[in-house]
Parts: C-alpha cells; structure tokens; sequence
C-alpha cells in the first residue's frame, strides 16, 4: 500500500488484495478500480467479512472517541479529503508512538494498532485536568507500527523537534495537532488576576513538550 499527496488537501492510497485501508467516514472523495467500502461496525470484525482482529479493536476504539470507521478493501486508489482541511502524512518506522486525538485522523494503513488512553497516564490528575481545560477530553488516541498515516489541520502544520538542542517546547493547545516519540504533555498554566477579570493575555494556559521526538502545530487556534 503506498499512501501520498494528491495536493496539500486530498491523500491519495493505492490498495492492493489483501489489505486495508481505514478512513474517517465519508471522507472518500473519489476512487478508481475495484474498491470496497464497509461501516465498521462496533461489534468488532464482524462488520466486514475477512477483516482482522487488529482492524476491529482500532474501530472501537477510535469510536471510543467518537470517530466512525470506514475500511476500504480491494484493488484500486481512493482519495480521501474531510472539508478543506490540510493533510499531513506521517510515517511511522515501528519504533515510536504516535499519539494524536482521533478526530485528527483522515486515514492509516488497516496493520496499524491504534490505542485509546485515558490522559490521566500521562500526569495523573494533572493529566486529567489538562484535557478538561484544552478541550481535550479524557483520552488521546495511540498509534503503533511501521506504516503511513494521514492527519488533518487546519492552515497546514509545522513539524517542531523536541528535545536536544531545541529542549522543552510550549505550544497553545488550540494549535497543538499531536506528536511522535516519547514525549511527555503537561499543563503549564499561569492564570493572574487580569486572567480572572477577563483582561489577559489569552495564553493563560499552554502545553509544555518535554523529552524526544517530533510534535506538529497547525496554522490555527482553531479546534474541530
């Protein structure tokens, strides 16, 4: 399976037999060949007759976030784009996590594991009340394996490094797309008085990136 830009807006995924792209639902824009499209359905494999166990578990937990499946099988290229936003691919070499909210995902490569996990793994409570004040949520979608997957924003993203040289990273958490590598997220909040009487700076509340490892901010405050 080779997955690609067809322009800064649409991915383009060439499917061969025997494999299976997943998708967020209704985001095929067109395809070419003989391609097959199955909801996934919550009771796990049993949506799509031949599928993997592997595909059924990330089905129900990316709908665990809210997110519906859709698995295209076959043989052809299928395009794939969700209301203008912009794609990234990412490429996973088996060796790091990926961690990024499911509503972020646009499609991934059906052998890839994917993993819901609550935030309080990452910080404990902190980690609780950082998802509760950014409009996270509770939990955070993991992605394991070597394989491509592709991620949406709005404006386009900036790969940052973090670590080595470049340190500790502090990004808005409106901006804040997701990251590769072991990478710790932590609430770094600062609220004064001004903040209090609604005459702050806005930035109150940031997310500070510590360790190794590759984290995307988009052009944008603005969530979805």
């Amino acid at each position: 399976m080779t997955m690609e830009l067809a322009n800064d807006k649409v991915v383009r995924v060439s499917v061969q037999q025997g494999q299976q792209v997943l998708a967020r639902k209704g985001a095929m824009l067109y395809y070419t060949g003989d391609v097959r499209f199955t909801p996934h359905s919550m009771g796990g494999g049993g949506g799509f007759p031949g599928a993997g166990a592997m595909v059924g578990m990330a089905g129900r937990m990316m709908q665990g976030e809210h997110v519906a499946l859709m698995v295209a099988q076959g043989q052809g290229e299928v395009f794939y784009g969700r209301d203008g936003l912009h794609v990234e691919l990412v490429q996973m070499d088996g060796s790091q996590v990926l961690t990024v909210e499911a509503s972020r995902l646009l499609a991934y490569e059906g052998h890839l594991q994917t993993s819901i996990v609550p935030l309080t793994s990452q910080g404990g409570v902190r980690g609780a009340v950082r998802g509760a004040m950014t409009g996270q949520g509770l939990f955070t979608t993991q992605m394991t394996g070597q394989g491509t997957v592709a991620i949406l924003s709005h404006g386009g993203v900036v790969p940052l490094t973090v670590g080595g040289y470049s340190g500790e990273i502090v990004i808005d958490p409106q901006a804040y797309v997701g990251h590769l590598g072991q990478i710790t997220v932590d609430l770094s909040a600062s609220v004064g008085f001004r903040d209090v009487v609604g005459r702050g700076s806005g930035e109150a509340t940031q997310l500070k990136l510590t360790g190794q490892g590759t984290a995307w901010v988009q052009a944008s405050e603005q969530k979805f």
